[in-house]
């Protein structure tokens, strides 16, 4: 068994936020969240996230983890040494071996946490800790290890020598401990030092033998202390999701103005254009095309759509239909197999049934259309009276003239005809024709005499 603890009780005083860090957005989920998430190829049988700095906002926030969570308070925060003498109590009857993770390392892989956990039970040392060679370690503690990757010394950075500085092995906040042993030093850490805090790598210095695993690549333990490496890791995040869905079969056209969510799943042979940005619980499948322009939300596309210049939100679009340019689907819309929802129009808690056409200019809320409708540029469903909406129900092969208000609540039967301009205030019949507008008046001479 291993347990997982993760410290997220600072405030974060960089990010200039009275949100606490680790609830900062990092893509689609908080930092901590995606620190959580790096921990599923270990499979802990605990997960301990240590609060403090607005506590209910962070047990609040994962309410919904998937996972059950242990949360332990922090009431001061004086270090990290000090979080982790927290777990004592927690951890009265656990012996087996304890992951200590800083909560601002978002972009850790869950393979590497795996290699920390089969090197430290390979060894068989009380502690084992990731490092890692940074272009610059400027702000970092400095790792020092002998030939055998035995750790020397940890020093942190404002303590460096010039010497000391040159090397580039930076502490990456991420600790293997077998519990037994480090529940034995807690007690001994004292804060003498400039910040009169208790630090988890003092504990570190009571182990003879730690060993040292440094991770391939650094950018996975670059840690997040203001909004400028948020939006570096943002940028390292995307460009792993990117050139995944790349080697998948997915084209992406111009990769650096494309973002989309670690969340969204994509079929092969799916095209994403430029500036289109894919979000939440979204799915689209084979042979369809998104963008350029276009955002795309919690939705499920089908195969071989369009969406071009679009926004979508919510929505369910089934195979073979074209979205855009300048549509606005707002959930909850399904739109069904062969449609086309073209220029300028607007969708809300609507669904359209088979190869049903709203092509221009038109607004559509709670409705229900049938199949092979066709709703003519300027179409208003008058849904909305101030207080509540109201359904409108349209048949098969009904044909909304230009230009029409269909004043809901109402239900427009099979094979209908429309007028253009006209206003539809009554339920009407199958196969009928419907004309609802004033009789045109021609007053001639109308031009003023004394002009």
């Amino acid at each position: 068994m291993v347990a997982v603890a993760i410290l997220a009780a600072g405030r974060g005083t960089r990010m200039k936020s009275d949100l606490p860090k680790v609830l900062h957005q990092l893509g689609s989920r908080s930092l901590v969240e995606r620190v959580l998430g790096s921990t599923t190829a270990i499979a802990p049988s605990r997960r301990l996230v240590i609060v403090g700095y607005q506590a209910d906002s962070v047990r609040e926030a994962l309410a919904d983890y998937p996972d059950e969570i242990e949360f332990v308070d922090q009431t001061e925060q004086l270090g990290t040494g000090h979080a982790i003498q927290q777990l004592i109590p927690s951890l009265e009857n656990f012996d087996d071996d304890l992951i200590v993770l800083n909560g601002d390392l978002p972009l850790l892989r869950p393979e590497t946490l795996s290699l920390l956990l089969e090197t430290h039970r390979a060894k068989g040392n009380p502690a084992t800790l990731l490092a890692a060679h940074v272009p610059d370690p400027t702000g970092y503690g400095r790792v020092f290890c002998d030939e055998n990757q035995i750790l020397t010394e940890i020093v942190e950075d404002r303590d460096c020598t010039p010497e000391q500085r040159l090397n580039d092995r930076m502490n990456a906040g991420a600790y293997c401990f077998r519990w037994k042993d480090l529940v034995q030093v807690l007690p001994k850490l004292n804060s003498n030092n400039e910040q009169k805090e208790y630090y988890i790598t003092d504990a570190i210095n009571f182990f003879d033998a730690v060993t040292v695993v440094d991770v391939p690549d650094y950018q996975e333990v670059l840690g997040i202390n203001d909004r400028a490496q948020l939006a570096d890791a943002y940028a390292i995040l995307q460009k792993r999701i990117r050139d995944r869905w790349m080697r998948e079969g997915v084209t992406i056209i111009d990769p650096n103005s494309v973002t989309i969510d670690d969340t969204v799943e994509l079929e092969a042979n799916v095209t994403i254009e430029p500036q289109t940005h894919l979000r939440g619980k979204t799915t689209i499948r084979t042979g369809s095309r998104i963008g350029p322009g276009s955002l795309i939300e919690d939705s499920q596309i089908g195969e071989n759509v369009t969406v071009l210049f679009s926004v979508v939100a919510g929505s369910v679009i089934h195979d073979n239909a074209q979205i855009g340019p300048y549509s606005h689907l707002r959930a909850p819309v399904e739109i069904g197999q062969g449609c086309r929802v073209g220029n300028f129009v607007e969708l809300k808690n609507t669904k359209l049934g088979e190869k049903t056409n709203a092509a221009h200019l038109s607004y559509l809320g709670n409705a229900t259309i049938g199949n092979r409708v066709n709703i003519g540029a300027g179409t208003i469903t008058v849904n909305y009276d101030g207080v509540k909406k109201y359904p409108t129900t349209i048949g098969d092969r009904t044909k909304i003239g230009s230009n029409n208000c269909l004043v809901a609540p109402i239900t427009i039967g099979e094979d209908v005809t429309t007028a253009a301009g006209s206003t539809i205030t009554e339920d009407l019949p199958n196969d009928c024709l419907a004309i609802a507008r004033a009789r045109q008046v021609v007053k001639p001479g109308w031009k003023r005499k004394d002009q």
